[in-house]
């Protein structure tokens, strides 16, 4: 009974990580594009053999320490939703997400080696990518039937679900 209750929350936390993991993989690109434009390669090249000469605990801080300027971001987005600035709250804090992961990968692709060296963080690295792939397998379920919903020909969808598509439509080309 209780298995049965925990499973949409289960569901909920694989979409939430699956989510994380998808930005990491399409920001990554994106970010070694925008060091590659600009002139971060030389910062990346320097930061690469100033890590090189540091201790695997030291480059732990390395690692850590980028994300805590954008903390202050995410609490003037939070700040934005309890005033009701909805668009901006959202602009906010979306950016903050993607800026956060994009200067996370960065910042992990230099100091990935040295990390991989403490036994803890190698096995916590192999262990977020096994729930990487747990989380995959608990939503793919869940991604194929909502592909089958979408894709037919109004089998399995309830006439009330259709009618409100149907309402949704009529009010926005109403309202152009």
């Amino acid at each position: 009974m209780l298995r049965r209750l925990l499973q949409p929350v289960w569901i909920l936390l694989a979409i939430v990580f699956l989510i994380e993991a998808w930005l990491w993989d399409h920001l990554e690109p994106i970010v070694a594009r925008v060091v590659a434009a600009i002139p971060l390669a030389r910062f990346k090249q320097w930061l690469t053999e100033r890590v090189d000469t540091l201790s695997p605990a030291m480059t732990l801080i390395v690692f850590a320490v980028p994300i805590i300027p954008l903390f202050p971001l995410k609490l003037v987005g939070l700040w934005l939703l309890t005033h009701e600035y909805w668009t901006s709250a959202v602009f906010t804090i979306v950016f903050a997400k993607m800026l956060g992961v994009g200067v996370t990968a960065f910042v992990f692709d230099v100091t990935r080696d040295k990390l991989m060296e403490m036994a803890w963080f190698e096995r916590l690295y192999v262990l977020v990518l096994k729930l990487r792939v747990k989380a995959a397998e608990l939503v793919d379920p869940v991604k194929q039937r909502i592909r089958e919903l979408v894709a037919g020909n109004g089998e399995g969808w309830s006439s009330r679900t259709l009618r409100l598509i149907q309402r949704f439509r009529k009010s926005v080309h109403e309202a152009r």
